[in-house]
């Protein structure tokens, strides 16, 4: 029987010590100083992990050990940070907080935001390609699986969509679930499937992680949207109201709390539904059900 607390608490401390490993000074990049600590800055104010958890939750389950995920999972955290960096900045959703401190374009200024995520974005890159604990064939299946959940077709061309619809009247449920599927499900996912594949999974294996990933990813943005409208910004960590505040469409728009709810709850259902094909999936069941109901 696992301890749940100690399970998660454990990858997360792996995944703190891996982030300050990877990016930490030297005294080649001391010109670059105001970078990392741009860069470190962003990485450390808080956040729950999730992505990297996942990483580490999907391996472990699979056969596979922790050391061996934990390229990916630092890599995926890189990841997220980065994009928050940018969605924070004025161009785009101009949020002055992010998990409750400045965020990355207040406490430095826009130029060093915009540079500390390019460089949270090709970092992980590295990473994964220099990574000892990897084969060259899961470094190639990791990199190509990354490298589309980040890019046009996964979280960036989702950002697009997003910002395209604020400025629409006629978003419909199936535009939302295309954009939450981009935005947010494709990390997610690809969270899971990377730690698949460092455990060496079978194919069906992997799909059956990434379908979970894809539903735990949209209920994750569901869920977002209703803690917008219900929460605080003491809670949060960041701004709430803003999605109404930009004329976002979201599920709480188009159906009200109650309905949002509903919606999530199925997506979650479906998505432990797909985790029966993962085995040890204990962990990963009891982490579903705290995200669905998690208040910040």
């Amino acid at each position: 029987m696992i301890n749940f607390n100690e399970t998660l608490q454990r990858y997360i401390d792996f995944t703190e010590k891996g982030l300050k490993e990877y990016n930490n000074y030297s005294h080649e990049n001391r010109p670059q100083m105001r970078l990392i600590d741009a860069m470190n800055y962003s990485l450390t104010v808080g956040g729950k992990r999730i992505r990297p958890v996942l990483v580490h939750a999907f391996c472990e389950a699979l056969g596979g050990e922790m050391e061996i995920s934990s390229a990916p999972a630092c890599a995926i955290e890189m990841i997220h940070t980065f994009s928050l960096i940018h969605d924070d900045l004025p161009a785009m959703d101009d949020d002055d907080f992010r998990r409750g401190k400045p965020s990355c374009h207040k406490r430095f200024d826009e130029a060093t935001a915009i540079l500390a995520g390019d460089a949270l974005a090709v970092l992980p890159f590295e990473i994964i390609a220099d990574a000892e604990t990897l084969t060259a064939e899961q470094k190639m299946l990791i990199i190509s699986v990354l490298a589309n959940s980040v890019g046009r077709d996964g979280m960036i061309g989702g950002q697009m969509i997003d910002m395209e619809n604020e400025n629409r009247t006629d978003v419909t449920e199936e535009d939302l679930r295309n954009m939450y599927r981009c935005k947010t499900g494709q990390l997610i996912a690809v969270s899971c499937v990377m730690g698949a594949i460092c455990a060496d999974a079978e194919n069906e294996t992997i799909r059956a992680a990434a379908e979970y990933g894809m539903r735990l990813g949209f209920a994750f943005q569901v869920i977002d949207d209703i803690l917008d409208v219900t929460s605080t910004t003491e809670e949060l960590g960041k701004p709430v109201g803003s999605d109404e505040a930009q004329h976002k469409t979201t599920f709480v728009t188009l159906f009200g709390v109650e309905k949002a709810q509903e919606v999530a709850d199925k997506a979650t259902s479906e998505a432990l539904e797909w985790l029966d094909a993962i085995p040890n999936n204990e962990f990963l069941k009891e982490l579903t059900g705290i995200l669905l109901n998690r208040k910040k």
